[in-house]
């Protein structure tokens, strides 16, 4: 039954996210916001809501391992899954406006969270540091995506625009369905990671970083199939990159600013650094101007697999009276 439930709470998590994030859409079309502030912020952080709520329900709960393995996870699927498994049927070109320096910021705010996280927690002052961060960020993407307005690919970027509600009572039944499904699919989401994690007999961090991960990048990868298939190769690499740095500097820094965290050692271990990699993989890919085809799919496929698999051998717990 938790499994059902599990399921049930994120595919709430994934629709209301979605009505969420078409409702803002189109009160703010509504109300005469640019399409370009709309991409930049409503719908970027829009599509990391399920995260944002499972993490945030997690870390009011004193689940640091789910809390954070959420997020940790979702940037390692996001790269080997989100990426790998739309180019197994087209090959995704990285030679795309301004991939490089979001590729680079992407790293580099990745070592920062590595760096904050060395002293064994997550303060509510790192999270300050991390939304101070994502705040250049925004500056910085709006001064250039201002002048990229014009080239075809930003435009596509824009075309889930077209797709939100234009009347009042839509748009309100969106806002509604989405502000009242998220709480309730990250409380199911929560309640039932955890009630597997002591079910399987491994730490919360497993499922936090694997099974809840991939249910919270379902939108990430159903964006990137499609972008993919429809050759909008700036929409699916940008789709990946732009939402792995939302999750480190807007969820992570949001909730640990409220909620700080203690990091379990595992982490330090070994799950930053396997996040911090799979972001380099992309480094040599965008710098070189390649493309990610059916050879480098399939390994980032593989690679993701065996992930995975090693994460529960590595978290396998005692849980007492078992």
């Amino acid at each position: 039954m938790i499994y059902v439930l599990l399921l049930v709470g994120l595919t709430v998590l994934i629709l209301a996210g979605d009505l969420l994030v078409r409702g803002a859409v189109g009160l703010s079309k509504r109300v005469g916001i640019p399409p370009l502030v709309i991409g930049l912020t409503i719908v970027a952080m829009g599509t990391s809501a399920p995260e944002l709520v499972v993490s945030l329900d997690a870390a009011q709960k004193g689940a640091a391992g789910l809390a954070l393995g959420n997020v940790v996870g979702s940037n390692i699927t996001n790269v080997l899954f989100v990426l790998g498994v739309p180019a197994l049927f087209c090959a995704i070109d990285c030679r795309q406006n301004g991939i490089r320096r979001s590729t680079l910021f992407m790293i580099a705010i990745s070592v920062i969270l590595i760096g904050l996280s060395l002293d064994g927690s997550l303060s509510a002052m790192d999270g300050v540091v991390l939304l101070a961060f994502l705040a250049i960020f925004v500056g910085y993407s709006f001064h250039h995506a201002r002048r990229d307005m014009k080239n075809r690919d930003a435009a596509e970027a824009f075309e889930e625009l077209e797709e939100a509600p234009d009347d009042t009572k839509r748009i309100v039944l969106f806002l509604v369905a989405g502000l009242i499904g998220l709480p309730l699919g990250a409380k199911l989401t929560t309640d039932n990671a955890l009630a597997i994690a002591a079910t399987w007999q491994v730490a919360d961090s497993a499922v936090g970083l694997t099974i809840v991960a991939l249910g919270t990048s379902l939108p990430e990868f159903a964006a990137g199939m499609a972008a993919a298939m429809r050759r909008q190769h700036a929409v699916a690499i940008g789709n990946v990159v732009g939402s792995n740095i939302f999750n480190i500097l807007f969820i992570l820094g949001l909730i640990v600013t409220f909620f700080p965290l203690s990091v379990p050692e595992n982490f330090l271990r070994f799950d930053f650094w396997v996040m911090l990699a799979t972001s380099a993989l992309l480094l040599p890919l965008v710098l070189m101007g390649r493309k990610i085809g059916r050879i480098e799919g399939a390994v980032m496929t593989v690679a993701y697999l065996g992930y995975v698999y090693f994460v529960y051998h590595m978290n396998m717990v005692t849980i007492p009276g078992a």
